[in-house]
């Protein structure tokens, strides 16, 4: 920095880091985040869940705060619904916050009479119908994967708290509200447990950029059931994903 006149220094500045989106400085976040779509159930984790919790951003009422879960740093932020906005979010947190390990901790549709409403399922991998990989240009078609440290961290946490999970491929689809009658039937005839919206593109940055990624659901809604949960259930009671995220958090 240039003197000031007189030939004196300035006085030292403090770096203020923040994007479009989100207002934390370097240093706020912590190096593994948890990623709800909802920002009031980042809230309600950081609330119940964390100790000494205190908000970096409320930028677009995309809630994130930073505390400790057994000691050790976890940050919790919302991400919104869909992969263009968890795409931003999880690419700023990876190459900007310099965050190594994304937990996505989300709702599902089951689409497998193996999964009931209200299990847990970690993704293995996620198939999708979106054209999100088209940013890398590839060759071919990506077969975006979650990372086997986070997913094996996180199948030990569930066995530690006695909670039974379900892993294997996801859908991770770009549209909510489907026109064809029947169309997750072709997905569910290939072993694909449920779908949700966000998850492809976490693992696609997650690899891009040298982190770890893994989505933790809970099933919400039932395809073949047609079992539904409220609204008010999914911000706050679907607490035994996050206590396995969190038990991963305090292993990664």
């Amino acid at each position: 920095m240039a003197g000031a006149p007189g030939g004196d220094k300035a006085p030292a500045m403090e770096v203020h880091m923040s994007t479009h989106i989100n207002a934390a400085s370097k240093g706020d976040i912590a190096e593994t985040v948890l990623l709800p779509g909802d920002p009031l159930r980042a809230r309600f984790i950081a609330e119940n869940f964390l100790q000494g919790a205190r908000c970096y951003n409320e930028i677009r009422g995309m809630f994130g705060y930073t505390g400790a879960y057994r000691g050790v740093p976890v940050s919790v932020q919302g991400t919104g619904m869909g992969m263009p906005s968890i795409g931003i979010y999880s690419w700023e947190l990876i190459t900007e916050y310099r965050v190594r390990n994304l937990l996505r901790i989300g709702t599902a549709g089951g689409f497998s009479e193996a999964v009931r409403t209200r299990d847990v399922v970690l993704g293995i991998s996620a198939s999708t119908d979106s054209n999100y990989a088209h940013t890398f240009r590839l060759n071919g078609s990506l077969a975006p994967t979650a990372s086997w440290g986070l997913l094996l961290k996180a199948k030990q946490a569930a066995d530690g708290l006695g909670i039974g999970v379900h892993a294997g491929n996801i859908l991770t689809s770009d549209v909510y509200y489907e026109q064809e009658d029947g169309w997750w039937r072709k997905w569910a005839g290939l072993g694909v447990l449920c779908v949700e919206m966000e998850a492809a593109a976490l693992y696609m940055n997650a690899a891009a950029n040298g982190a770890n990624a893994l989505a933790i659901l809970t099933i919400s809604n039932h395809f073949v059931t047609g079992e539904e949960t409220s609204v008010k259930e999914r911000e706050e009671s679907f607490t035994d994903m996050i206590r396995i995220a969190l038990e991963t958090a305090a292993a990664a």
